[in-house]
């Protein structure tokens, strides 16, 4: 892997507004949105090839910004919502038009953005400055025309989506019928129509009748990238539910539970903490379900309930040092991962700015690091090794030097070729694979 470019989002406040909270590609890879704590959108866009260097991709550069939600105060409860966008999603692009998704802690938002490159001159009626003409001045018709201008990049908002949500919106989904989206909470999952904002359907509720009796919480949630009606929802005891929407309207009897059985020797009070599933992301084939906890990532077969077919140890150099992460609160960092477009290489970032490759053939991993140094233009990325006592190589990093306050919990894979985004802080990272990388 080679870095490619790097991008500071600064809001200026010192407020840490300006901390990436989601990465999006679009679907041809062409778009990449980030969201961050400040409730703003930073789309950029992937520059055409230049013809004097085929060989040099294009690079992503900033093709939008816009502020998607504002803070607010809910008076009932006496709370702060906070602006902080928690998930983006690109909708199948069906026009010149592209639209996306934007949620923070309680409302869902579609954007739509367009271009403008020409505007009409020449009205019959109107001056230059748009004022209405007096009629009488009028003696002929002329036809408008359309005049090129500066480009310019448009995003309103079409559709609000509120009061859907008691708890905070933790994932949004939309569905291969292009038509629906589900978005979920801690304790629901909702199923909402493009077109509909003033209704939505209740297809999960694991809320008990007394809060007393609550073990569980929904972690995260995704459609089936193929077959509208079945969708896969996390929980934070480690286990997945898939789900067919066709076997009733409320969903609370799923079809399918993926859970595998504790290794009673690794028992310790951190365990129930570390096997809470971060995300859950469903293979593009369809066939593969990637989940995430704290210190591992897992391959499913949709046909496999019993255990993962794949396990990936990200970091297992942690376990010894389960108590003091549990006292800082890091132990409950929520880190996503991504498929690469054929399914065969997995990804999930770590601490120290780290992020790790796991190919699924070669069974090789390896370990980069997302920094200032690694995104001069083409410089090459070197994998990085930690070491736990015994004797240390050069250039080895010992894991009591790891910086805890640097983490990779964002990262995002362009849908058909080798390029990453990570998101570090207030950074965002675009690297791209060469044609002899290591892990391909």
């Amino acid at each position: 892997m080679e870095g490619e470019s790097i991008y500071e989002v600064d809001s200026g406040d010192g407020l840490g507004a300006d901390i990436i909270s989601t990465v999006e590609f679009n679907h041809t890879g062409e778009l990449l949105a980030t969201g961050d704590k400040g409730g703003r959108v930073v789309i950029f866009q992937r520059e055409p090839e230049s013809k004097n260097e085929p060989y040099n991709q294009g690079e992503y550069n900033v093709y939008s910004t816009f502020q998607s939600h504002e803070p607010e105060f809910d008076y009932l409860k006496s709370l702060e919502i906070e602006e902080k966008i928690n998930k983006i999603k690109w909708l199948p692009q069906q026009n010149a038009a592209h639209s996306l998704l934007s949620t923070n802690d309680k409302t869902i938002k579609l954007w739509k953005i367009t271009e403008r490159d020409k505007r009409p001159e020449g009205y019959n009626l109107k001056d230059e400055e748009g004022k209405l003409k007096d009629l009488s001045t009028v003696t002929s018709l002329q036809v408008p025309v359309l005049k090129p201008m500066d480009l310019m990049v448009e995003v309103t908002p079409r559709r609000i989506f509120a009061n859907g949500h008691t708890y905070h919106v933790n994932s949004i989904s939309v569905n291969s019928d292009c038509e629906t989206y589900m978005s979920a909470d801690d304790l629901r999952i909702n199923l909402w129509h493009l077109a509909i904002t003033d209704r939505s359907f209740n297809i999960v509720d694991i809320k008990p009748a007394n809060m007393e009796d609550l073990t569980e919480v929904i972690t995260a949630s995704e459609f089936h990238p193929h077959h509208c009606n079945l969708f896969v929802y996390s929980s934070s005891k480690g286990s997945l539910r898939l789900c067919d929407m066709r076997a009733s309207a409320l969903c609370d009897k799923h079809s399918k539970l993926y859970e595998e059985p504790e290794d009673p020797s690794n028992r310790s009070f951190f365990s129930e903490i570390i096997s809470s599933v971060s995300d859950v992301k469903f293979s593009h084939s369809g066939r593969y379900m990637l989940t995430r906890d704290y210190l591992t990532v897992k391959v499913w077969d949709l046909n496999m309930e019993t255990k993962p077919v794949e396990t990936y140890q990200v970091h297992d150099y942690l376990r010894s040092k389960l108590c003091s992460l549990y006292e800082n609160d890091c132990i409950f960092d929520k880190f996503e991962c991504a498929w690469n477009g054929s399914d065969s290489v997995i990804m999930t970032g770590a601490y120290n700015n780290f992020f790790r490759m796991f190919d699924r053939n070669t069974k090789r991993d390896v370990t980069l690091e997302a920094s200032r140094e690694s995104s001069k233009p083409r410089a090459i990325l070197k994998p990085r090794r930690v070491c736990v006592g015994g004797k240390r190589r050069k250039d080895d990093i010992s894991v009591d030097s790891l910086d805890f306050t640097k983490k990779i919990l964002h990262t995002a894979w362009h849908p058909t070729e080798n390029i990453i985004a990570i998101a570090a802080t207030n950074n965002l990272y675009i690297f791209q694979d060469k044609v002899n990388s290591e892990m391909h």
